[in-house]
């Protein structure tokens, strides 16, 4: 069931230049946020997947299948079309710290 909007927001909508919004680069993106004290930025540390996985000898099906993953997100982190979420950075750095104790853990379980 969708959610009815406010007035102010149906008002702020149809006042939006939306050939302007889809003209934006990243870059543009990018400034714009930079700029604005309210929007929040990122902070979540970065996991490189890639020398995680390399580290461990492993293929990227290998990696997945030891740490639950699947094979496609496991690609997607290494090209960056997607970055880990916070319960599954907190898995990689688990993997980067004691690879072999962690996939133990997870065969026990």
């Amino acid at each position: 069931m969708a959610k009815t909007l406010s007035k102010a927001a149906r008002d702020a909508l149809a006042a939006t230049d939306w050939s302007k919004v889809d003209a934006m680069t990243d870059a543009d993106l990018a400034r714009q946020i930079a700029t604005n004290a309210d929007a929040a930025p990122d902070m979540a540390p970065q996991v490189d997947v890639r020398a995680i996985r390399r580290a461990t000898g492993m293929t990227q099906a290998q990696f997945a299948a030891a740490y639950e993953f699947s094979v496609r997100t496991v690609q997607e982190w290494e090209r960056g079309a997607k970055r880990p979420s916070g319960p599954a950075r907190t898995l990689l750095r688990a993997i980067r710290g004691d690879p072999e104790g962690l996939r133990r853990a997870l065969a026990a379980a």
